[in-house]
């Protein structure tokens, strides 16, 4: 039977994301493909889903979240009405592109980025530039300069995980004062900076983190945006259009504790860092390049280029890493840091493949 048929035209074309390999049977398994948190969430968090599970689930949620508002408000030294949450990342993100990003003018973003960018362009029919990387994968941040309907960053940037400095950041604002520049920060727990400071300056600045790397959150889905409150209103005008209700109780219960024990969560972090930098040491004695990382994950080269094989030579021993088979890419491996004894695992298997 034809069934294009009762599909929207628009819809025949679309590709959509592809997630990292989620194995069901997690036994002697070390996952680092996805660039999940080895760490556990906070106990405080844990504690306060228990606590919104009862009786009271037979009522909506807030709409307003505004008890998580405040808290990253607060953490963040800004008002609520700087601060929009969502369902994760890729729900917030999804909603700037209809609210900010659908523009006479196509925007920019690098070609080697978040694979979700370009899936959000097509869905959204948002004409886009990818700007090549240099060579070295670091960003020719100064390509952005003020010809776009939008500027898309994410920083760290993944799956190289090279940082640009607030000082180029704040560069590109600059030169782009017509449109909203958004900067992608999923990794700045394992970085340590933020350009949320040029939020006052900037009322072209978005600023988008998730909870699901730094909180260890990954299985809640929350994330927030911040920005001016003209933004930040968009925001909420375009998730009312379709879901006003985009956090549960459960999760506006969870994620409003992980951030107020934000301590607990900088601490893993912290830990997070050490091992990605003896890891990198590791992998330079075996011969590797790996690029210099601010994220929770590394960027590695082996010495033969032969990602593919090695790849599947860590699968056959139940570690699962990420492999990205574009051609600036093939040659690499994205290499999520788990705990310390996960990355000895690791290296000791490189060792034996050689």
């Amino acid at each position: 039977m034809e069934t294009k048929k009762f599909l929207s035209p628009y819809l025949w074309d679309l590709e959509p994301y592809v997630p990292g390999y989620q194995p069901q049977n997690n036994e002697g398994l070390v996952k680092l493909n996805t660039n999940e948190n080895p760490y556990p969430p906070s106990p405080r968090a844990v504690e306060a889903m228990r606590s919104a599970i009862g009786e009271n689930l037979k009522l909506y949620p807030s709409f307003d979240c505004l008890s998580l508002r405040s808290a990253i408000a607060k953490m963040e030294g800004l008002s609520t009405e700087n601060v929009f949450v969502g369902n994760g990342s890729d729900e917030v993100l999804s909603l700037c592109f209809p609210a900010f990003f659908k523009q006479e003018k196509p925007i920019a973003f690098f070609d080697i980025t978040y694979a979700f960018y370009k899936v959000y362009c097509k869905f959204y029919q948002v004409e886009y530039d990818a700007i090549p990387l240099h060579s070295d994968y670091t960003a020719p941040l100064s390509a952005f300069h003020g010809q776009y309907g939008g500027v898309l960053i994410a920083n760290p940037n993944a799956p190289t995980g090279i940082a640009a400095s607030l000082r180029e950041i704040e560069e590109v604002l600059r030169n782009n004062p017509d449109c909203v520049v958004l900067i992608d920060e999923a990794y700045q727990m394992f970085w340590g900076h933020t350009a949320a400071g040029l939020i006052e300056t900037y009322p072209n600045l978005l600023v988008v983190r998730t909870l699901s790397k730094g909180y260890s959150l990954a299985g809640l889905r929350a994330a927030f945006a911040l920005g001016q409150p003209h933004l930040i209103q968009a925001l909420i005008n375009m998730r009312d259009s379709f879901n006003s209700y985009n956090l549960d109780a459960i999760a506006l219960a969870g994620a409003t504790a992980a951030v107020e024990d934000t301590p607990y969560a900088v601490a893993n972090a912290k830990k997070v860092m050490a091992t990605r930098e003896w890891f990198t040491e590791g992998l330079s004695g075996l011969g590797y390049q790996t690029l210099p990382s601010a994220a929770n994950f590394v960027f590695t080269r082996p010495p033969r280029g032969d990602a593919q094989r090695v790849f599947e030579a860590l699968a056959q021993r139940n570690i699962h890493v990420r492999h990205f088979t574009a051609p600036r890419t093939a040659e690499w491996l994205r290499i999520s840091i788990g705990t310390q004894e996960e990355m000895e695992r690791v290296l000791a298997a490189l060792t034996e493949i050689g």
